[in-house]
C-alpha cells in the first residue's frame, strides 16, 4: 500500500513511514532533540479513545524524565534502549514490550544503533493527577 488512505467509515490505512514525522515534545511542550514522532492514529482521525505513535530515536538520544496521568504501552520494533521507570532501569530491544503506569516517572536512552518503537496512549488522562502508581503506594509486583 502506498500513502495513507481514509475510507468512508472513518478508517485509516497506510504505511507508517508515509505519515509525516514531527519533532517529539514532552508533555510541557519542550522539544526532544534527536527524537521524531509519527502520529499514525490520533483524535483527528476520528479515534475517540487512543492514539498510536511511531517514535524514531537517534543513537544515544534521550527522552528526558517526565510523568503524566495516562499509561502507555510500547513495542520496540528496531534497535535498543534503556528505559528507566521510577528509578529502575530496564534494557529493551526489538521484540520487547513495556507498560508504563500512569504518573510513573520515566525516561529513555537509545542504544548505539538508535531505536524505533510504537507507543499507544489514551487520548485523555486515565487517572487523577494525584493518583500514585503501586511502587509509590508501597505495593506493586516485583520481578522474580
Amino acid at each position: 500500500m502506498e500513502g495513507v488512505v481514509r475510507g468512508p467509515c472513518g478508517e485509516k490505512l497506510g504505511r507508517a513511514l508515509d505519515v509525516e514525522a514531527e519533532e517529539a515534545r514532552l508533555p510541557d511542550g519542550s522539544p526532544v532533540p534527536g527524537v521524531s514522532i509519527r502520529w499514525l492514529i490520533e483524535e483527528g482521525d476520528g479515534a475517540p479513545t487512543f492514539a498510536v505513535r511511531l517514535f524514531e530515536v537517534a543513537p544515544g538520544a534521550v527522552i528526558p524524565w517526565h510523568r503524566h496521568p495516562w499509561e502507555h504501552g510500547i513495542y520496540v520494533l528496531e534497535g535498543s534502549m534503556t528505559v528507566r521507570i521510577e528509578g529502575r532501569e530496564y534494557q529493551v530491544e526489538a521484540g520487547d514490550f513495556v507498560y508504563i503506569p500512569p504518573n510513573a516517572g520515566h525516561d529513555y536512552r537509545a542504544g548505539s544503533g538508535g531505536a524505533r518503537f510504537l507507543c499507544v496512549i489514551p487520548l485523555r488522562p486515565s487517572v487523577p493527577r494525584d493518583w500514585e502508581p503501586p511502587c509509590r503506594r508501597g505495593g506493586g509486583a516485583e520481578s522474580p
